[in-house]
């Protein structure tokens, strides 16, 4: 191990000429610090963004106070740094180092990146490089670190295969400790890289990528991913944690002292969703629906409370509005927090759900903005996709909302979804206007001042494991002549505020979350012209990823503008997800006939994923649909 103890001092040198230097300090409230020679593996848990970003991730607190309760392992975080750290670490020949002992990234046995969105991908490499670890996973020595992965990106692992050693899929709450046990007792053998990737291979929900033959049409679409040796399995079915109130959920974590994306008490009360929306991938592949129940919710957030002093607990899920005993718990937690005054946020929420009571009583403490997601426009729009939710729900909620004191929304929309007309897009500006209505609407001695709607215009990203898997992206010229024209229909309507993304972010995305292991190529090229932190608008440059296109030899429009066949091998299938292909083509066909799907809790719709071990035990007992 090199000895890097000694450049405290040129780090705290470095720490005075940076713009936060609450990014890299360490040291917070509740951070966990083991003496590094008192344990057999240290464990590098990798956040491929900056320090903010990553420290409001939920899943990186989960998996780091999992690690650190092993008496005999140790966790310590990773961020990527900002440009003008980035430049001062190379200058002065200092590596990427945690944040509770400096230690460099090399040092460690394993390190752990989360894959949340395809656009953090070039940082994993800009990691590495910062690090001392050789970023191409078949050139890496018998004593560097073993790099693995996991996250929802991991879905489609093939565009990282140059650079994982292997991927977690699915839930990482048991898999997790599967891994880091085996690296442990891999470790003093003496034994090749190749035989952990074997043993890792029969781990279920692990992929080793090296153990994989990927095939190729003249055309270039894949026509193969076969295993090269008989350990790997012919496909890698996820892991699914079946009981959310057994699994291991924080009840500390590290506080920073700088602000963050979240500054706040994330308290997931269930995982999943039962609603099919079409074009989400996160409701595909966290099914099925689990509950926490409301006594190990109040526990949590009494201990969360306490050991953060936090003053707002956000209820996170992909649905919270559909949680079961939701007025309940939002009941319980005032009562349980009315001394210390902590608001309770609701985000994700359901336009069509029961929320008139939880509103009521979240309002009590200080008022939060409300979040409600459409999607679409037109309700032929959202048949299309399946949002199986209607105007009239969305306006019932909004006045409800403003009859309680509330004066911000935020409404969600995409644009560029299949099948979509500018008629769609005049539903946008027509619901943001029923909206304003509705609080005018509301007697002024009953409404709050200061009336806030926020529209938010993203553009539908084609994602693998839902059924508009096979649908091309709108392209730049078509998102952006749509953007222009809700932003002209937006100009004249008072107390609306519009927003949209950059259709070129939304391109590369579309590349890279449909892409094959060819995208590898370009990634390097990428990180080689420095394309890193793209997820920041100010640092992004369209025409470098480009250029590493042409480098690579690939054709970006292939990847993003191509429709794919019915019969066509999609390199993500090497993972089974648990959603049967079948179910996603058909889903994809009622789409197009603008027909809806009922939602899961009213019964199954035969996904698939009842096959599976465990899922149907869960539905019987009531906590879940069988999805």
């Amino acid at each position: 191990m090199a000895d890097y103890r000694l450049m405290n001092e040129r780090i705290e040198a470095m720490l005075e000429q940076v713009q936060k230097a609450p990014r890299y300090t360490g040291g917070e409230m509740n951070a966990i610090r083991k003496p590094w020679d008192s344990v057999r593996l240290h464990y590098g848990f990798c956040f491929p963004d900056t320090y903010e970003v990553g420290m409001s991730h939920l899943g990186m607190k989960i998996l780091y106070g999992l690690v650190n309760q092993e008496p005999d392992q140790l966790c310590e975080r990773f961020f990527m740094p900002w440009l003008d750290m980035k430049e001062l670490m190379e200058k002065e020949h200092v590596p990427l180092f945690s944040m509770e002992s400096r230690m460099p990234l090399c040092d460690f046995d394993m390190i752990g990146f989360t894959l949340q969105y395809e656009m953090s991908y070039s940082n994993i490499i800009a990691m590495l490089r910062l690090g001392n670890v050789t970023e191409l996973a078949s050139e890496r020595g018998r004593d560097e670190p073993i790099v693995v992965a996991g996250g929802p990106c991991a879905f489609n692992p093939e565009p990282l295969a140059d650079f994982i050693d292997a991927f977690m899929i699915g839930d990482g709450e048991e898999v997790t400790l599967e891994v880091t046990a085996a690296v442990r007792d891999w470790k003093p053998s003496g034994e090749p890289r190749e035989t952990l990737f074997k043993k890792l291979a029969g781990i279920h929900g692990v992929y080793v990528p090296s153990l994989y033959d990927v095939r190729y049409a003249d055309d270039g679409t894949v026509t193969e991913i076969v295993p090269n040796c008989p350990e790997a399995p012919a496909s890698v079915p996820r892991c699914v944690v079946t009981d959310l109130d057994g699994a291991y959920y924080p009840r500390s974590f590290p506080v920073p002292y700088t602000e963050v994306v979240f500054d706040r008490i994330m308290l997931e009360i269930m995982r999943g969703c039962t609603r099919g929306c079409r074009f989400c991938q996160a409701g595909m592949i966290y099914r099925p629906v689990r509950e926490r129940s409301l006594e190990t919710l109040r526990s949590l957030a009494m201990d969360l409370e306490r050991a953060t002093g936090y003053e707002e607990i956000s209820l996170s899920s992909l649905s919270s509005g559909d949680y079961t005993c939701l007025p309940e718990l939002i009941r319980a937690l005032m009562r349980d927090m009315s001394k210390e005054r902590v608001s309770i946020s609701l985000p994700s929420l359901r336009i069509d759900s029961v929320l008139k009571e939880s509103l009521e009583e979240t309002q009590k403490a200080k008022k939060t903005s409300l979040t409600f997601a459409p999607e679409a426009g037109t309700q032929r729009l959202r048949d299309v996709i399946n949002k199986g939710v209607t105007e009239a729900d969305l306006i019932e909620k909004v006045t409800d909302a403003f009859m309680g004191g509330w004066s911000s929304v935020k409404l969600y929309f995409m644009i560029g979804l299949p099948t979509e007309t500018y008629e769609d897009l005049d539903g946008i500006v027509d619901l943001a206007q029923k909206v304003v209505r509705c609080y005018f609407s509301v007697p002024k001695d009953k409404r709050a001042k200061g009336l806030r709607v926020t529209v938010s215009a993203s553009s539908f990203v084609p994602k693998p494991v839902t059924p508009f898997q096979w649908e091309p992206q709108d392209t730049q010229e078509t998102l952006k002549a749509k953007q222009a024209y809700l932003k002209e229909k937006f100009r004249g309507v008072k107390g609306v505020n519009f927003n949209y993304h950059t259709p070129e972010l939304s391109y590369l995305e579309a590349c890279f979350s449909r892409g094959d292991r060819r995208i590898g190529s370009v990634l390097r090229a990428a990180a080689d012209l420095g394309c890193i932190l793209d997820g920041w608008s100010d640092v992004f440059s369209f025409e470098r990823w480009m250029k590493a296109f042409e480098i690579a030899g690939l054709d970006p429009e292939w990847y993003a503008y191509r429709r794919r066949e019915k019969d066509e091998r999609l390199p993500w299938e090497i993972i089974d997800s648990g959603i049967d292909r079948r179910f996603l083509w058909h889903e994809y066909e009622k789409a197009l006939q603008e027909k809806t799907t009922r939602d899961c809790r009213q019964g199954c719709n035969g996904c698939g994923l009842n096959r599976w071990k465990g899922v149907c035990a869960i539905a019987d007992a009531g906590h879940i649909s069988q999805g």
